[in-house]
């Protein structure tokens, strides 16, 4: 499975059309659009207002990136029973120490005890109301230094616990370590990768490696920053959008993707 990461309806009504199987929730690119940190500073009812929100438009999931669970365990029971309630398909959470920092910042990212951690996975799944809402358990064992074997030893002890798929991440420049996680996993679980960090690994390789699901979790919000810049200063300096048009959405796809016709069929 191949999934884009959005922070709005937009986005991922984008990431639907192009073909994508899934939209990701991604905390980084929801923290960004409103120009703050992805460090654990908007609440949990700011980031599941953006997720519904993009859920709502789409037919296709929504995992969304809860970050730590918001807090202590029955934070994350809370937590659970709200995003099942705005029908999102899984939430994903990470093993760190709140108040996170994004994976990428160079700062300290200290993790939770393995049996601390384990304990949350299962307080949200014992949450869950439905069959068909999944916790997804990431590792930023790799992220923090401890290696391949904690990582795979964080991921059975998680998986005991009743997670339904396991998150590795890695920031080194190449999928090596990630490679080594896959082939020393047993299957138990289905697993996802984000090649933020070392993009010329394909989609297909990686799952001739073992992973069931693949994130490009942020390359469409870097994408839109770079085109906002480009066509906001070219205006600004040519004083007419003359230069641009040629190369930006006409009107009528916004219309479009706003679905303006069905809208406008339902008041006659």
């Amino acid at each position: 499975m191949r999934v884009a990461g959005a922070h709005d309806a937009l986005g991922s009504t984008l990431a639907w059309q192009a073909g994508f199987q899934a939209v990701w929730a991604s905390s980084f690119e929801i923290s960004a659009s409103r120009c703050l940190p992805d460090a654990s500073v908007l609440t949990m009812t700011e980031y599941l207002a953006a997720a519904t929100n993009m859920q709502k438009a789409v037919g296709i999931p929504v995992v969304a990136d809860v970050d730590t669970g918001y807090g202590n365990n029955l934070n994350v029971a809370h937590m659970v029973r709200e995003y099942e309630a705005g029908r999102i398909t899984a939430v994903c959470i990470e093993d760190k120490v709140y108040p996170k920092v994004n994976s990428f910042a160079a700062t300290s990212h200290d993790l939770l005890p393995v049996s601390d951690f384990a304990r949350r996975i299962g307080t949200a799944k014992a949450a869950q109301r439905g069959e068909d809402f999944y916790v997804i358990a990431r590792t930023e064992a790799l992220i923090n230094g401890l290696g391949v074997e904690e990582a795979l030893k964080r991921c059975y002890a998680y998986a005991e616990a009743g997670a339904d798929a396991v998150l590795i991440h890695s920031k080194k420049k190449d999928q090596q370590e990630i490679v080594e996680f896959l082939d020393g996993w047993d299957g138990r679980l289905p697993v996802v990768v984000v090649p933020t960090t070392y993009p010329q690994w394909s989609a297909a390789e990686a799952e001739k490696h073992g992973a069931s699901v693949v994130i490009y979790a942020n390359q469409g919000l870097r994408a839109t920053v770079q085109a906002l810049r480009e066509t906001f200063r070219t205006i600004c300096q040519d004083g007419t959008s003359l230069g641009v048009e040629d190369v930006i959405a006409p009107v009528s796809d916004i219309f479009a993707l706003q679905k303006l016709d069905e809208w406008l069929a339902l008041e006659a």
